[in-house]
């Protein structure tokens, strides 16, 4: 529909003809898992337009129910099923906007039972929302747990159905690194919700389902949101070129193998602007931005397909987690050369009420301060800095650009020295040799091959959870403390968020020691692993 009223902006006397083989042609997708949850009140707020206020306003012959089942391109035309009446329809240009269907794994029984959904669309959510008003479910499970699997698991929950999350991969929202995902598993867990992660569901049942380990999950009503899959078959069958997981190519103009065939949406891969490979990037935001512009390029416009990064963010009760760019594990697997970065900041100035914390992380190249990516959690704030950080990227500003990026300041609204501008300081210590630091899957390795962990928090931290085998000697005391340490024991220095323990690396640089700080410190290591912890609370 960006597309269609694009084009009508565009060009007044153009034919406008939009099939859509449903019901509804315009409809808010993202909206769904929460009108489930009851926060979208009104089913009538999901429909964006409708079909005869489309025609009234834009002058769109839009034509629901209505299934192109074939494309003839020698011919020009198409053939439409419309509730069982089959017709050709001529074109000039083809857009195919078919988007992504819900991947639907290999699970016994699957077939046998009216309790297991996927969520695509409002049909479906009328389906999932009759399914709990007949049967009143006490138990759920949501097989997956990327965004729209952890938006489904909230929503079910505050429903008061009882939910139990299952993922395949090693921890929840895998787009998210493992440390940054810790948090918000921690939420969930704060909140009750049952996690399994490492394990897939193998066999369905009316009242559980079945993992591939012989565990046993209740489950009444079943969700499964374990990926999507490109809808092209449509396309395939017209001798359009696919590519990564069947995915539609376009060229920097939407345009398909097939001349006059364009194709924009979930259905086309996409080049990443940061690596400039092939992928997928299913998100509302790239989606809208590309059927205006093949709406431009089919009406003349100097307008190119520049490719997309991935900006998402999730809502999981009382936390938000986003990201963009690429994440460090992307990073290492393309074999790039990177430094990460963490810190800890509150969304605004700390004395004024209200503060809460951010956890920031950003991926960077030392040499030349390119910008790989970055992940958020918090309270609030996240989506701000996350959206910033997405637009320096955009515009190739570097992290030396970060701390010059000038922000509205004011308590109840941030801090002269904006989380953003403070990562930028960090990552600028470490392209320019001033801190040297490591990760928190580093460490093991760092201690093995003969380093010793100074921890610089106080004793009543200390008391909370502390890292085996460690010197704990407070940073305000290290000063008058530099005597008891050997120089010759390169050291690996470590407080509660990394800031302490930075400080604590510059004085011990500064008297002649080899040390390195532990980028994040105890509070994400101990998130995500007890490998090199004692009592731990």
């Amino acid at each position: 529909m960006s597309a269609a009223t694009r084009l009508r902006r565009l060009q007044q006397d153009a034919e406008i003809i939009v099939f859509e083989k449903g019901p509804y042609v315009s409809f808010a997708n993202c909206g769904l898992p929460y009108y489930i949850g009851g926060e979208i009140v009104e089913r009538e707020k999901l429909i964006v337009q409708s079909a005869s206020a489309l025609k009234k306003r834009f002058d769109i012959d839009v034509r629901e129910f209505s299934e192109v089942i074939e494309i003839q391109p020698e011919k020009h035309e198409i053939i439409v099923n419309n509730n069982g009446k089959v017709y050709s329809e001529s074109y000039d240009q083809l857009i195919l906007s078919p988007g992504a269907k819900p991947l639907v794994p290999q699970i016994e029984n699957l077939s046998d039972v009216d309790n297991v959904f996927t969520l695509r669309n409002i049909p479906d959510v009328d389906s999932i929302i009759a399914y709990i008003e007949k049967k009143q479910p006490k138990t759920a499970a949501v097989v997956g747990a990327g965004f729209i699997g952890l938006e489904m698991a909230e929503n079910l929950e505050k429903r008061g159905i009882k939910v139990t999350i299952i993922e395949r991969d090693t921890h929840l929202l895998p787009p998210l690194d493992t440390e940054m995902a810790a948090f918000v598993q921690e939420e969930l867990e704060n909140q009750g919700l049952p996690i399994i992660t490492g394990h897939s569901v193998v066999r369905v049942a009316k009242d559980r389902v079945y993992l591939e380990n012989d565990a046993e999950v209740s489950s009444d009503l079943t969700i499964l949101s374990v990926g999507i899959q490109p809808e092209t078959t449509l396309a395939k069958k017209a001798g359009v070129n696919l590519g990564l997981r069947g995915a539609i190519i376009v060229d920097e103009h939407y345009e398909t193998s097939v001349k006059d065939i364009f194709a924009v949406g979930d259905a086309i891969l996409v080049k990443n602007q940061i690596s400039d490979e092939d992928t997928l990037i299913s998100l509302a935001s790239p989606a809208n931005r590309q059927g205006r512009q093949v709406a431009d390029i089919i009406s003349g416009l100097p307008v190119t397909n520049k490719g997309s990064i991935g900006t998402a963010i999730v809502r999981t009760f009382n936390l938000t987690a986003a990201s963009t760019g690429l994440s460090e594990k992307t990073v290492q697997k393309l074999g790039l050369d990177y430094k990460a970065v963490h810190i800890t900041a509150n969304d605004h100035a700390g004395y004024y009420p209200g503060s809460s914390s951010i956890v920031l992380k950003m991926i960077f190249n030392p040499e030349n301060g390119e910008i790989y990516g970055a992940q958020a959690v918090g309270q609030k704030g996240v989506d701000k800095r996350i959206d910033i950080l997405a637009t320096a990227i955009k515009a190739n500003l570097t992290i030396f650009d970060l701390p010059e990026l000038e922000f509205t300041y004011a308590p109840p609204f941030g801090s002269a020295k904006d989380p953003v501008n403070m990562i930028g300081y960090a990552a600028m210590n470490i392209a320019m040799g001033i801190s040297e630091n490591i990760q928190w899957h580093e460490l093991a390795d760092e201690l093995s091959n003969g380093r010793r962990l100074l921890d610089v928090r106080n004793p009543s931290e200390i008391k909370k959870g502390a890292f085996k085998n460690s010197i704990n000697i407070p940073l305000d005391e290290l000063r008058e403390h530099l005597t008891e340490l050997d120089k010759n024991q390169p050291l690996v220095v470590s407080c509660q968020s990394g800031l302490r323990s930075y400080n604590a690396e510059r004085i011990l640089k500064s008297a002649g020691f080899d040390v390195k700080n532990l980028d994040g410190a105890y509070g994400i290591y101990s998130k995500v692993t007890n490998e090199l912890l004692e009592n731990k609370i």
